[in-house]
């Protein structure tokens, strides 16, 4: 598997109506926190420990919320924020 982020449930649950300039600062993050997570667990498929909480993100124009799931690896982005 490689690692990549995906919105969850959909973008259209997570950023619906936001503006397009604060999507791109929570996907540039988002690439980010999967480079980040790539280069600490290289193979998330085999990883037995406990799995991470939902963090929290600020972006220049608000803040999301995410999970890692590392077995999965794969970063979901659960709510997003604008100001």
């Amino acid at each position: 598997m490689t690692w990549v982020w995906e919105y969850n449930p959909d973008e259209e649950g997570v950023v619906a109506g936001a503006p397009l300039a604060f999507v791109a600062q929570v996907e540039k993050k988002a690439d980010e926190i999967v480079r980040a997570a790539a280069a600490l667990y290289l193979d998330g498929t085999t990883y037995q420990g406990p799995g991470e909480r939902m963090k929290t993100a600020d972006v220049e124009d608000g803040i999301f919320w995410y999970m890692i799931v590392l077995r999965d690896e794969r970063v979901y982005i659960l709510r997003a924020q604008s100001l």
